[in-house]
């Protein structure tokens, strides 16, 4: 059995980087606080809270005061900011940069609008950490759509700008904004210069994962796309080998592992999403190796 790791999964740069400040706040002896799970997998919040993490939410924040608390790569609102302020909170920041930068756009692209009587469309899913610091660059008034139906609640009368989340799928960004066009049309006859603008404002180390998983996908018989459940990258890539390979399971850790899946000879290829860590894929693929020693 031929077993290999996918050498372009893995943590993106935002995630890593915030893993490390944590790590390193922890390593000074530091009680640190983290606002949401540092990352959309369980065992790496699971190894991180032995170190002493200690995951909180909003409700939390609240009451916490003389303390330290990190924002994690998704970003935050700036209504946390101001709660941090009073509460005698120290921030250890570590928005992911090109969240921080989306955040600036967004912000700026709002108080323009304001002058216009705009409109912030926002591609991406409700409730996502990332896309409440998002909105919260428009007090809270930029419409989130994901699917079709959601267009329903834009005024078509306005002019409009529309991004997305920096983790959604490019194919997705661009049927969106093929959908807002043609609904424009529909409802004022015309598209006019002025009544939309679309931004993608994908990562690009996000959105390049998907042809490099197409190819990785295609060269194994197997495909163990290792995951955490809350994670919507890794949802949206694991369907990027399934397309490519009937057989890819989505798997949150080695337990999950079906052995009726695998047939001796197959070449195995583990790979997973940017909220991934190498030592789970690593786990993964050690398991793997013990088994056929075993057998």
């Amino acid at each position: 059995m031929q077993v290999e790791i996918d050498p372009n999964s893995g943590y993106c740069f935002g995630v890593e980087f915030a893993i490390q400040m944590a790590e390193d706040e922890m390593n000074h002896g530091s009680d640190l606080y983290c606002l949401g799970d540092i990352v959309h997998n369980s065992m790496e919040v699971a190894r991180l809270e032995k170190k002493g993490l200690k995951i909180i939410d909003h409700q939390d924040l609240e009451k916490i005061h003389n303390a330290k608390v990190l924002i994690r790569a998704h970003g935050e609102p700036p209504e946390t900011y101001a709660l941090a302020l009073k509460n005698n909170i120290e921030l250890i920041d570590a928005s992911c940069p090109v969240v921080l930068k989306l955040q600036n756009r967004v912000k700026n692209s709002f108080d323009s609008l304001n002058q216009r009587n705009g409109q912030i469309v926002i591609y991406g899913k409700p409730g996502h950490a990332e896309v409440i610091g998002l909105i919260g660059q428009t007090r809270n008034e930029a419409i989130v759509v994901m699917e079709e139906k959601d267009l329903d609640q834009i005024d078509w009368s306005r002019p409009i700008i529309l991004y997305s989340q920096t983790t959604k799928s490019t194919q997705g960004f661009y049927h969106m904004k093929s959908l807002i066009q043609a609904r424009i049309e529909k409802e004022k006859g015309t598209l006019i210069d002025g009544d939309f603008k679309a931004n993608d404002s994908i990562c690009r180390q996000v959105s390049n994962r998907e042809p490099q998983l197409e190819k990785f996908s295609q060269s194994y018989d197997v495909i163990l796309f290792v995951s955490g459940k809350k994670s919507s990258n890794g949802k949206a890539l694991y369907q990027v080998c399934l397309k490519q390979n009937p057989r890819s399971y989505f798997i949150d850790n080695e337990s999950e592992i079906d052995h009726e899946w695998l047939k001796t000879g197959d070449r195995i290829g583990i790979c997973g999403a940017t909220s991934t860590p190498n030592w789970l894929m690593q786990q993964v693929a050690d398991h793997l190796s013990d088994v056929v020693n075993i057998s």
